[in-house]
């Protein structure tokens, strides 16, 4: 890695970013030796909050902290940045059709797109983290011309980690301890958590946890319905939880992962696993700590994990049709 990995966040006042720049600057991503700069971008209404939180920054004196930068120009923004995530998106709305969402998102991430391509470092890795991060994901990509495509993934892994600690809780022993955990498809409420390949404390998770009903229906529904369900405890939606899963999902394309405990990455398929080719997906994935990722070949997929699958892939190629005039 360089002297000082430039880190571009999105969205940085908002409630994920209060709780992701932290640790970033603290080496959730990087590890405990590599000095970071943040490069924060806001809407321009937003500046004088973004304002208060690079003055909190300072004020924490992280040691691995060496600048942070405030604007709402992305083209500032994603200067020679090596990682950019993209946290802010624009939430639904009451009545808002999921389309109209998409469309709204898209304007955003088509500018961002050209951004990157435009100014980030020629090692940029990009991270979408805002809903609906699939699709916002593939219209930054498709307008980040010269960008090698592999270089940008969306966020799953706090449905992994959540999907973790169910089976964990169920089966009373520790998240640590649950390897293997999959998403497939969407980080919606149609997303698929698969166990069929988890181990908890070395033993297939079905078998741990001794309940096929439960895993069926119950565990599948809880990850799916878990951010709705935290919105309803809290009023307001999940933040802690998604700034953590950020940085674990940057984390992975950093550190090296394996067959022996991979992670799910929301990438562009080629076709893996028969999902339609061209959308961005989650799938099993290992990564080589350089910021490159491969989608794990060869796992077998009963008849239960194929029919919840494709519902997930056809909302996918339901977004893409939505947005195509924005691919670029």
């Amino acid at each position: 890695m360089s002297n000082v990995m430039r880190v571009a966040v999105t969205g940085a006042a908002g409630q994920i970013g209060y709780s992701l720049l932290p640790l970033i600057a603290n080496g959730a991503i990087f590890g405990p030796n590599q000095k970071v700069a943040l490069q924060l971008l806001e809407v321009t209404p937003v500046l004088g909050a973004l304002n208060g939180v690079r003055m909190e920054l300072e004020d924490c004196a992280y040691p691995l902290l060496t600048e942070v930068i405030c604007t709402d120009n992305p083209e500032i923004a994603f200067l020679n940045a090596n990682l950019c995530m993209l946290v802010g998106s624009k939430p639904r709305g009451p009545g808002m059709e999921r389309k109209d969402l998409l469309m709204d998102n898209g304007k955003i991430f088509i500018g961002q797109g050209r951004a990157i391509a435009a100014k980030a470092a020629s090692d940029v890795r990009v991270v979408v983290v805002g809903n609906p991060c699939n699709t916002n994901c593939l219209i930054a990509m498709k307008n980040a011309s010269g960008v090698p495509t592999d270089r940008f993934t969306a966020m799953t892994r706090l449905d992994m980690n959540r999907a973790k600690a169910q089976l964990a809780l169920k089966s009373g022993k520790h998240w640590s301890l649950v390897k293997n955990v999959t998403i497939w498809g969407n980080h919606s409420n149609t997303q698929y958590p698969d166990w069929h390949h988890a181990t908890i404390d070395g033993v297939p998770a079905a078998r741990a946890v001794n309940d096929d009903a439960w895993l069926q229906g119950a565990f599948i529904k809880t990850v799916q319905e878990r951010g709705k369900a935290i919105i309803e405890a809290r009023g307001k939606s999940s933040a802690l939880s998604a700034a953590q899963a950020a940085c674990d999902h940057a984390r992975s394309l950093f550190t090296v992962t394996t067959r022996d405990n991979w992670c799910s990455l929301c990438v562009l398929s080629d076709g893996s696993y028969g999902t339609p080719e061209g959308i961005i997906s989650s799938f099993p994935c290992t990564t080589d700590g350089k910021g490159n990722w491969q989608i794990i070949q060869g796992l077998s997929m009963n008849d239960f994990s194929k029919a919840k699958a494709q519902i997930t892939w056809k909302e996918l190629q339901e977004e893409r049709e939505m947005v195509k005039d924005l691919l670029g």
